[in-house]
C-alpha cells in the first residue's frame, strides 16, 4: 500500500510504503530505481502487527519502479501500486508515480 503526502513547494513526495502481515515474513526491504535496487538501503520496520512500513522522499513529477524483498530471498509487489511495467526478469516491477 503507499500513501503520498507532498511537500508545501510540491517538489517532494513523502511516500510510505506498507506491507501487510499476510506476506508471512521475518524481514523486508523496500528495494527500487530510488535508492539503486539497494537491499541494504531501505529496511523496512517490523510493525506490532505483523506488518512492515517504510518511508522516503522522493522527487515529484517522476516514475520510480520498486519491489520489496522478504527475507532477502523472496521479492514481492506491492498490489495497490499505482502502475505494474515487465521487467528484464521475466515478472513485473511495481510502479509508484508522485
Amino acid at each position: 500500500m503507499l500513501k503520498k503526502s507532498y511537500t508545501k513547494t510540491g517538489r517532494k513526495c513523502r511516500v510510505t510504503f506498507k506491507l501487510p502481515a499476510g506476506v508471512q515474513a521475518e524481514t523486508a526491504a523496500l528495494c527500487g530505481e530510488f535508492n539503486a535496487w539497494d537491499a541494504t538501503a531501505t529496511p523496512m520496520k517490523r510493525l506490532k502487527d505483523g506488518s512492515f512500513s517504510a518511508t522516503v522522499f522522493l522527487p515529484a513529477n517522476q516514475t520510480y519502479r520498486f519491489r520489496y524483498l522478504l527475507d532477502g530471498e523472496r521479492w514481492e509487489n506491492d498490489w495497490q501500486a499505482d502502475e505494474y511495467v515487465p521487467n528484464q526478469y521475466g515478472s513485473d516491477d511495481s510502479v509508484v508515480v508522485v
